[in-house]
């Protein structure tokens, strides 16, 4: 999941080319632990596991990646070269604290979710360049579904595709290129197009910033057509945790929400040194 390649580029960021601090300590056999300073869902267990690693660090836990774990619970403990488990810290403590944040804010709504239906929660592309795979495997840890991970995954047309080329010559073009496992979605943001797009054989149609009741009437008009069981039906765009609940009641497939990486927040987690052995 991490390549070597992946955190040397990490730890060249971090270290620089005179690391003092970490050098001041004496180099001595360090026991410590990590541990989580209020309750979350974990994610970053693979990522931290492979940088401790990396360095010579000796890890120990009993996590797996969605873990509920409650504030002083620890998520590792930890045994190896003192200055080794410095040079360490920021970055797995980076990883675990932004990573659990995602996994943390995707439960909350995906549990939210689950009080009305089974509709999916799912990422979107708002996401942190270069980590980008490390912050879809947090939503999936805090139960969500990753949605793309990189623009080969589906093709998407949106809106700009559509003011470029028109709806039907879009669709057109997109079933000649796509290969046959690559799914088509298109972001509409009328009944009208919904229904012409289905028609024309798309896989997935996503309702772009439409109300609640614009999401129920335009499933109605599907429903009218006898084309809504054809095709999967996602919603995006202004859902929140104050809203989510008006959607996941309409009966769409999935709900796909860009906060749920770029509004997350940190977890707070924290390293201690427990004891030195002499």
């Amino acid at each position: 999941m991490i390549l070597n390649c992946e955190i040397e580029r990490f730890i060249s960021e971090d270290l620089g080319a005179n690391d003092i601090s970490c050098t001041l300590v004496p180099e001595t056999k360090i026991n410590a632990i990590i541990f989580a300073k209020e309750d979350c869902v974990v994610a970053g267990i693979e990522v931290a596991q492979r940088i401790m690693e990396y360095f010579g660090i000796q890890t120990n836990t009993e996590l797996v990646e969605g873990d509920e774990i409650k504030a002083g619970d620890t998520i590792f403990e930890v045994t190896g070269n003192s200055v080794a488990i410095l040079r360490a810290e920021r970055l797995v403590l980076n990883f675990l604290g932004h990573l659990t944040g995602i996994a943390t804010l995707t439960h909350k709504y995906v549990q939210t979710v689950r009080q009305y239906s089974d509709t999916k929660v799912a990422g979107t592309r708002k996401t942190t360049p270069g980590i980008r795979k490390f912050e879809k495997l947090a939503i999936i840890a805090g139960g969500g579904d990753p949605h793309r991970f990189d623009l080969s995954d589906a093709i998407m047309i949106k809106d700009n595709h559509i003011n470029a080329m028109g709806l039907e010559n879009a669709i057109v073009s997109a079933k000649k290129l796509a290969g046959f496992t690559q799914k088509i979605d298109v972001e509409v943001e009328t009944a009208e197009d919904a229904v012409t797009a289905a028609r024309l054989g798309v896989d997935i149609i996503m309702f772009d910033n439409m109300l609640p009741e614009q999401v129920i009437h335009t499933l109605e008009e599907l429903k009218r057509e006898g084309v809504r069981d054809d095709v999967i039906i996602e919603v995006s765009g202004g859902i929140n945790l104050d809203n989510i609940s008006e959607y996941a009641k309409t009966g769409v497939d999935v709900i796909s929400i860009g906060s749920l990486v770029h509004k997350a927040e940190w977890t707070d987690v924290s390293l201690e040194f427990i004891e030195t052995d002499t």
